[in-house]
């Protein structure tokens, strides 16, 4: 009995000294935000963005940070569990989960090493789901969070329903209609399908029904965790449609429907921010701001409102082209990133697991994380070897090598025009480009460097075929 109890005590301080020894963690990912956005990330940007610009004032913002993807539920996959998209079928959300029993993630590596992990908002990643009377397995209280609240897809994907834990609060038992806004695309404004609804949920609310539960699950392990860390991932289902600012932001920012929500959203962002602080979990917090893909904004719209939201770069969402996928991406971790500094290292959302399991001491199994590479020495301020090549997926493969991008195919792969292109005779085949002189994509370059493309494709068959790695 002695020793149980003395192996217990043992635990208890050592789960103590996880906690005095490593911060809290927040990730907030919001949705379909473009890199012109945030004002920290274009001086040009007309969409207000205080709260988001004092998160790059007090920490770190990565010029050259990507998404292995440039889609949501893609995007997703590889930022919670450290590989390439490409290497599973993510497109089995809608039906099943995508993330494997057992596979490691961000919250269940965390998890282990002590922390208390929490989820509000979108998964996207997919549940079991065998009816709204049934537990819906496979989501996030299967893969690593202690507590979920959240919904199951985007805010105009059907059906619209909260989930607790692994259950629906509510079933959607009710009807929405389809819903356009004039004046914009089919996919843009207020858009949402029609579908199943729960009577419980309105699409307005669920933003800052969502920062509420942030908030509340931040006050909460305050008062009851203790010493415990804390991971939050908060993830926002907005800006993405349907674009829904509350009357105090309607007409507020230049850049119509779209620039009044993602002032909403970066209000709402303050919030959690200012919970952190009123609880005294600032200072010794690792806050993670990035968006998951790029915006859904034509060239008419800049045009007709005089807001780039892709800032400088081509395309838009689900393109292979720089929009579709380079992120602003800002870490804040006081004590050890230096306030107001940038970093142009290539980085990967995959890169958030091995930095977490670099922080906390942790080695990742086999097979873990397989295209993760830590950026913590970066984050300290160290010098870092370049990063490994990136290679994403759209209706393209595309691969980033130091300076170099190669898109094989050509055309977008995604949303922009043209989307596909046949190769002409004596013409190119695919895309190269080099960002540091050419960061918009405007000069093909793949006629000109045969064997850069060579190198790059080779590089880019070897990591699709045989890449479960990590460097």
């Amino acid at each position: 009995m002695r020793k149980n109890l003395l192996l217990i005590s043992l635990l208890l301080l050592a789960t103590g000294l996880f906690g005095a020894s490593r911060p809290n963690v927040v990730i907030i990912l919001v949705d379909d935000m473009g890199y012109g956005d945030p004002g920290c990330f274009n001086a040009e940007s007309r969409i207000p963005t205080p709260h988001i610009n004092r998160l790059a004032d007090e920490g770190m913002c990565f010029r050259d940070a990507h998404a292995p993807g440039p889609l949501c539920h893609v995007s997703r996959y590889g930022l919670m569990t450290g590989e390439f998209p490409f290497r599973t079928n993510v497109g089995r959300w809608s039906r099943q989960p995508v993330i494997e029993p057992g596979q490691v993630t961000v919250p269940s590596l965390l998890r282990d090493y002590g922390y208390q992990t929490a989820m509000v908002g979108k998964w996207h990643l997919g549940f079991r789901e065998e009816g709204y009377d049934k537990a819906l397995a496979g989501g996030p209280a299967d893969r690593g969070f202690h507590s979920f609240f959240g919904i199951r897809a985007s805010t105009d994907i059907p059906p619209y329903f909260y989930i607790r834990g692994n259950r629906a609060v509510t079933p959607p038992t009710d009807t929405i209609a389809a819903n356009n806004s004039e004046g914009w695309t089919r996919i843009q404004g207020a858009f949402w399908r029609e579908g199943g609804i729960a009577p419980d949920l309105q699409l307005k609310d669920v933003l800052p029904r969502f920062t509420e539960e942030a908030v509340e699950v931040i006050h909460s392990h305050h008062s009851e965790q203790g010493d415990q860390p804390m991971m939050l991932y908060l993830a926002y289902p907005a800006p993405h449609t349907p674009w829904l600012p509350s009357p105090a932001f309607e007409g507020k920012s230049g850049a119509g429907m779209f620039g009044d929500f993602l002032m909403m959203v970066d209000d709402e962002i303050g919030k959690v921010l200012k919970a952190l602080e009123e609880t005294g979990m600032s200072d010794d917090s690792l806050v993670i701001f990035t968006s998951d893909n790029g915006p859904v904004w034509y060239d008419e719209d800049v045009e007709r409102l005089g807001h780039d939201s892709s800032g400088g770069l081509r395309g838009m969402k689900a393109d292979a082209w720089e929009a579709g996928h380079r992120m602003p991406f800002i870490v804040r971790w006081p004590g050890v990133v230096k306030p107001g500094s940038e970093s142009h290292r290539t980085i990967c959302f995959t890169d958030v697991l091995a930095t977490c399991a670099e922080m906390v001491e942790a080695e990742l199994p086999e097979g873990a994380g397989s295209d993760s590479v830590s950026f913590l020495p970066t984050l300290k301020g160290d010098r870092q070897a370049p990063r490994e090549p990136i290679v994403m997926q759209s209706a393209h493969f595309m691969i980033r090598d130091g300076d170099w991008k190669f898109i094989d195919g050509l055309g977008s792969g995604g949303f922009s025009q043209p989307k596909k292109e046949r190769p002409v005779r004596g013409g190119p085949t695919g895309q190269l480009y080099n960002l540091s002189r050419d960061r918009a994509e405007t000069k093909n370059l793949f006629l000109e460097n045969p064997e850069i493309v060579s190198r790059l494709k080779e590089k880019m068959k070897d990591i699709i075929g045989t890449g479960k790695k990590r460097p």
